[in-house]
């Protein structure tokens, strides 16, 4: 998770390299252990240096090929091995020592702009090309690493942290209405290429950007595939072949020295714990891994304390719960230290600061195992269609009694989407009363609540529809930027084992029963290896809420006497907010309160004026 920043002059006016030192040194908190900055005539780069692996110990950035390609990136690459060899097959030969960013670069050499067809891993980087005169940038394939820019004049500015971009004093702070509109409705902007601020963009995921004097040229390298057909004789050797692809993706994951794990109670956290736990006995292993569990002890509904503390105990793994139960909604709003860039949904933000905090004590590398919900999200009825569509009878015939016989009582399941039908139509059209009438006409949000009510077109995937469309909501990008040090201001790097390509791609080409039902696969690769207890465990969502905890305690009094900012008025009309009320709907609290999280984060925003010029002539 190191930090970096970029500038290019396109109509080839000198550098402001006092500015780009300023701006670097804005970077610090994203990556303490190294500080640099190059630049030549119209472009350069900083880089802040956080040392993760073995192979960033002596990594030096900005790093340059032969003076002709220099990078800036905050990256860390998968399949080294099988990257090298593509290269020393081809005569670019590089040393297994090579750090992330100068394997980028002989990639780019090797196989210019396509190169992120050969890469693996969490990157976000921008190579200048000083034969062709253009930076190429690219992110990753789940945009695990974030990447910004804007354009002010004739300058191209990124960098992977929102807040460093807004300090160059030519970005204005003026908002993006429809991001606005987006979040009000949603939680997050549903638009991957924008922010919440009008001049500056994203990179979305699976892009490269490409940028010259004549322009900007946008395009996307990878989509999950839908085509992808594993099919074996016996399902140990699907167990068998999962473990050894899960086992190279959490390999290539662990810190040099010490690794922790965001431990839930789950099953996607507990197989993450216990593969890690496996590899540290191996010579090469990390020999210290520690285990970190979010608790609210006053919710009875919270029970991951408890079989987080069973799993650790089994596996010796050190565990550390983190109690949320102090936090109160909108806890350090105004706290410059935990400053977020853009408006966050969640009422007790302030909780993730102090679960990066704890974690930063320890450890630079934590796991999280989101990614194996989506990709594991069972449906039979694509998959029977498909069988008898391949005109597969036997496989058929076997699958379908065996489904039945094992599936939970078809009533449930019958009342569930009767409620679901009536929940989605009612949602539908109770279009929030609290929007401000001309906003919401302006930007046709009634429309927009419509077409992002269901997920992504879900007939690309035979198999797996709904969990493959998944995977390309604008939610992934929300998360990851969430978690990285950019917005934490803690030099952790959040690794996600189950979004490895390796595994993507595996899961992606498997039949979905019986080994997606209730992650059996998942199941019967832990045997032995954690609890039964949670082995066995059914998947039990979180059902409490702190939020309406908090209003049944208190009566919700400090949310319905918020002071408001005028600036509010332009979006929402105040008087038709309802009182926040005991009894109000989960589904509903959750639409109410966001008018209420972007006043909060207007009332910070506005306090921040920065005068980075005035800043670089007095330093």
């Amino acid at each position: 998770m190191s930090g970096m920043v970029g500038m290019y002059e396109r109509a080839g006016a000198p550098l402001d390299r006092a500015l780009l030192r300023a701006l670097t040194d804005s970077l610090a908190y994203c990556g303490p252990d190294a500080r640099e900055t190059w630049s030549n005539g119209s472009v350069g780069f900083g880089h802040t240096l956080l040392k993760t692996s073995r192979e960033s110990r002596n990594e030096t950035q900005p790093a340059s090929l032969d003076g002709r390609l220099w990078i800036t990136a905050d990256a860390r690459i998968d399949c080294r091995d099988e990257l090298l060899a593509e290269m020393n097959a081809g005569n670019f030969v590089r040393s297994a020592t090579s750090s992330d960013a100068e394997l980028i670069l002989h990639s780019y050499s090797a196989w210019g702009e396509d190169c992120v067809q050969h890469l693996r891993g969490d990157f976000a980087f921008a190579i200048w090309d000083a034969r062709e005169k253009k930076l190429f940038c690219a992110r990753d394939h789940f945009g695990l690493r974030p990447f910004y820019y804007a354009e002010p004049g004739d300058l191209f500015l990124f960098s992977n942290v929102l807040e460093c971009i807004r300090r160059h004093p030519e970005v204005s702070a003026d908002l993006n209405d429809a991001a606005i509109g987006d979040f009000l409705l949603f939680g997050l902007n549903c638009d991957e290429a924008t922010t919440t601020f009008r001049d500056i963009r994203r990179l979305p995921a699976a892009h490269t950007l490409t940028v010259s004097a004549e322009g900007l040229r946008l395009r996307r390298y990878w989509s999950a595939p839908t085509e992808g057909r594993i099919r074996y004789e016996s399902s140990a050797d699907y167990v068998e072949h999962f473990q050894i692809l899960l086992q190279a993706a959490v390999t290539d994951r662990l810190g040099a020295d010490r690794t922790g794990i965001l431990l839930s109670g789950g099953m996607d956290s507990g197989t993450l714990a216990t593969t890690a736990r496996d590899l540290s006995q191996v010579a090469d292993g990390a020999k210290d891994l520690r285990a970190y569990t979010v608790v609210y002890k006053s919710l009875k509904e919270d029970d991951e304390g408890n079989y987080a503390r069973q799993v650790a105990e089994f596996l010796k793994i050190p565990l550390r719960l983190i109690p949320m139960d102090d936090i109160q909604p909108f806890d350090r709003w105004d706290d410059p230290e935990i400053r977020w860039p853009e408006p966050v949904d969640d009422p007790y933000f302030a909780g993730l600061f102090q679960q990066f905090g704890t974690v930063a004590q320890d450890c630079r590398v934590v796991f999280s195992g989101e990614g194996s919900d989506n990709l594991m999200h069972f449906q039979m009825w694509p998959y029977m269609k498909d069988m008898a569509r391949r005109r597969e009878w036997l496989e058929l015939a076997q699958n379908v009694p065996w489904y039945m016989a094992v599936r939970p009582s078809p009533l449930p399941g019958i009342r569930r989407r009767v409620n679901n039908f009536f929940r989605s139509d009612a949602a539908t059209r109770a279009f929030p009363k609290w929007f401000n009438p001309d906003f919401a006409r302006r930007l046709n949000l009634e429309e927009r609540a419509r077409e992002w009510r269901a997920l992504p077109d879900v007939r690309q995937h035979p198999l797996l529809p709904k969990g493959h469309a998944s995977l390309s909501l604008p939610h992934w990008g929300n998360l990851f930027e969430k978690q990285h040090a950019g917005l934490t201001r803690c030099p952790v790097e959040v690794s996600h084992p189950f979004l490895d390509l390796r595994v993507v791609n595996f899961l992606l080409a498997l039949p979905p029963f019986p080994y997606f039902f209730e992650k059996s696969l998942l199941r019967e690769a832990t045997v032995g290896r954690l609890p039964e207890s949670v082995r066995t465990r059914r998947k039990t969502p979180f059902t409490g809420q702190p939020l309406t905890k908090f209003i049944e305690r208190t009566g919700g009094k400090s949310l319905n006497e918020v002071n408001w900012i005028a600036d509010m008025d332009s979006y929402i009309d105040r008087e038709s907010m309802q009182m926040f009320q005991s009894d109000t709907d989960a589904e509903q609290l959750d639409a109410d309160v966001r008018p209420l999280c972007l006043n909060f984060w207007l009332q910070s925003a506005r306090k921040v004026r920065y005068n980075f010029r005035a800043e670089v002539r007095n330093a």
